[in-house]
């Protein structure tokens, strides 16, 4: 059985990349700060007969991440691919966010990414086997809105950090992917206490060119795809956003 390992597996694109690749055959282990979100999808995956392991994690912190991924080792196998999901945001006007909150998102959206991607490549490399990691960014790499510098920032240097591992994991057989979503809805991909239906306009969904807003499912099908099946593919940063960064939007 192959194993994934997803960050920020308990909500939102993670709870559904989870469970989309359970039903693929996949054991998933999965890290997450919220333990009843990380929980809840364990038990969902075991009780529709699959394997899976939650950890509660903090995905910026060295150590939390070497004890997950060496938890996943000894009850599930070595990792065979890594979804690099979980991140945070802090947007406020620019001239009142504090370093430390910038320094926070930076830490868990890149430098979580970079930890995780570093100690799920030693496991691939130590059982001498292709692995493939994919990592979420966002349309805010090289789109804004005002008060989202720090999300932003960690979001291109995710794409920037893809296309470095891409280069120095090739030599080993680890292809690392990036995708980038645009509006993903994910109210109603949170722990059950906390699910809402969400409800979107005509505008909302007219911005888009597919004619509707995103799902997790969107994106947790892509990961499966890059994964899977794009074996020629490493570097590269998918835009998947149903055509709105493409869309000239006047003002009315």
């Amino acid at each position: 059985m192959k194993i994934v390992a997803i960050t920020g597996g308990g909500q939102g694109i993670g709870r559904a990349t989870a469970l989309h690749f359970a039903r693929a055959g996949y054991a998933v282990s999965i890290a997450d700060a919220a333990a009843d979100a990380g929980e809840e999808v364990a038990d969902m995956v075991r009780k529709a007969g699959g394997s899976a392991l939650f950890v509660e994690t903090d995905v910026a912190a060295a150590a939390d991440v070497a004890r997950w991924l060496d938890r996943t080792a000894s009850e599930l196998g070595p990792v065979d691919a890594l979804i690099n999901n979980a991140g945070i945001s802090h947007n406020r006007p620019f001239l009142e966010l504090g370093p430390a909150d910038f320094d926070r998102v930076l830490a868990v959206n890149l430098r979580g990414t970079f930890l995780c991607a570093q100690a799920a490549a030693r496991q691939m490399i130590a059982r001498r086997h292709r692995g493939a990691i994919v990592n979420i960014a966002s349309t805010r790499a090289y789109m804004s809105e005002p008060g989202t510098e720090a999300y932003t920032a960690s979001k291109g240097g995710i794409v920037a950090l893809t296309h470095g591992m891409a280069i120095s994991l090739g030599p080993h057989g680890i292809r690392v992917n990036c995708i980038s979503p645009g509006w993903i809805e994910t109210r109603d991909w949170q722990h059950s206490s906390r699910a809402q239906t969400p409800q979107h306009s005509a505008r909302d969904r007219a911005q888009h060119p597919v004619g509707r807003v995103g799902k997790p499912e969107d994106i947790a099908e892509a990961c499966l795809f890059l994964v899977e099946q794009a074996g020629f593919m490493t570097g590269q940063n998918i835009t998947i956003d149903g055509g709105m960064t493409v869309k000239m939007i006047y003002e009315e």
